[in-house]
């Protein structure tokens, strides 16, 4: 079963539960999935690769309002916006541990064969597409600087 069915039937139970949270949330990425399916030719089903794109999208989206409505001493907001974030979660890949990370961009570097900074570039190019929805972007950009400095 695709990412995308497995969000519809997670919409009609989460009905059925009357589950307002997680109903929000679903419908949230679904609106976004049919968006994504019209904006260019006809789609009758995204690849499950773009509905991660989508997902962990609104998890970072989330989680970033969750940051500023604690910040701004908005609890009752932050909670609700990290209870959503808790239901994109269940369809991401698990991420990976700093370690798993380093172990990782590691390999990498010694396939491309880089030794400086300079060479960044042609790391990320191709971490991020092997890490793809398993690390956030900042922290394979991090460690691919410290680990070529």
């Amino acid at each position: 079963m695709s990412l995308e069915q497995q969000i519809s039937k997670g919409i009609m139970e989460a009905m059925k539960a009357k589950d307002t949270v997680r109903l929000g949330a679903l419908r949230n990425a679904k609106k976004y999935i049919i968006e994504a399916k019209t904006a260019g030719p006809e789609i009758a089903e995204l690849p499950d690769a773009d509905v991660l794109k989508i997902i962990s999208k609104l998890a970072k989206q989330g989680a970033d309002s969750a940051a500023i409505f604690t910040e701004q001493n908005r609890p009752d907001l932050a909670a609700e916006e990290l209870a959503q974030v808790a239901v994109y979660q269940e369809f991401l890949p698990r991420q990976l541990t700093p370690e798993e990370l380093e172990a990782e961009v590691r390999a990498v570097i010694a396939q491309v064969g880089a030794t400086s900074v300079t060479q960044m570039g042609k790391v990320m190019g191709v971490v991020t597409k092997k890490l793809a929805g398993r690390a956030d972007g900042k922290d394979i950009s991090a460690k691919v600087r410290e680990l070529l400095s």
